[in-house]
């Protein structure tokens, strides 16, 4: 049986976090404790659920704003009845009914959409840290860019971090390069924002049938 710890997974983006989401939350399972994935956003509810559900099928349940009351109704009460092992949704699911959580994750821990700022205030990443002492359940932080506060109580070893340095199958990371445009000679017209590597860029990239953003 875990005990209470807070872990932040540091991870490119591809390294595969949610794969050990997956695997952190079969292990939480075969204890007979529940699991609870906290997400930012609706939308990385419902992705995050397909994952979840390929591998757990009807144990998950899904809690958001954007379901009717009777949905949620029905989640809540499977959630209540205990048929509902794992609990997937945004910040207003650190509230949910489960009676023993094994494990607390919060994946995109930097987002500032897990922060209440009306009516009931509060910070569901924190929320979650605390609910995972009261419960006495390990909790995961997961990130590529995680924020200054849990990357420095990960320094000081409040935190214990994780580090995943490279993504799957040794994938390459895309070339990044950082262009100072108060360093580049005023062209007439200018285009505002616009250098001229990134000009060419765009234009090579036209020329090749491909879009860019």
């Amino acid at each position: 049986r875990q005990a209470f710890t807070t872990c932040l997974l540091h991870g490119v983006t591809g390294s595969g976090k949610t794969e050990i989401y997956l695997r952190a939350a079969r292990r939480t399972l075969e204890e007979n404790r529940s699991v609870l994935v906290l997400v930012p956003e609706i939308a990385l509810a419902t992705q995050l659920e397909a994952h979840f559900f390929s591998r757990f099928g009807r144990t998950v349940a899904l809690l958001h704003s954007g379901l009717s009351p009777g949905e949620r109704f029905d989640q809540w009460t499977q959630i209540m009845g205990g048929q509902a092992k794992i609990v997937i949704g945004a910040r207003s699911a650190i509230f949910a009914p489960l009676h023993d959580p094994g494990l607390i994750i919060v994946d995109e821990e930097h987002d500032s959409a897990y922060k209440q700022e009306d009516t009931l205030r509060y910070q569901a990443r924190d929320m979650a840290v605390l609910r995972g002492n009261l419960q006495g359940c390990p909790v995961l932080l997961g990130s590529a860019t995680p924020s200054l506060t849990s990357f420095h109580h990960a320094s000081t070893g409040k935190y214990q971090l994780l580090s995943l340095t490279k993504r799957i199958e040794d994938r390459p990371l895309p070339q990044v390069t950082v262009i100072d445009l108060r360093a580049l000679p005023r062209e007439t017209p200018a285009p505002a924002f616009f250098s001229r590597d990134l000009l060419n860029a765009m234009e090579e990239t036209l020329a090749q049938g491909d879009q860019s953003i």
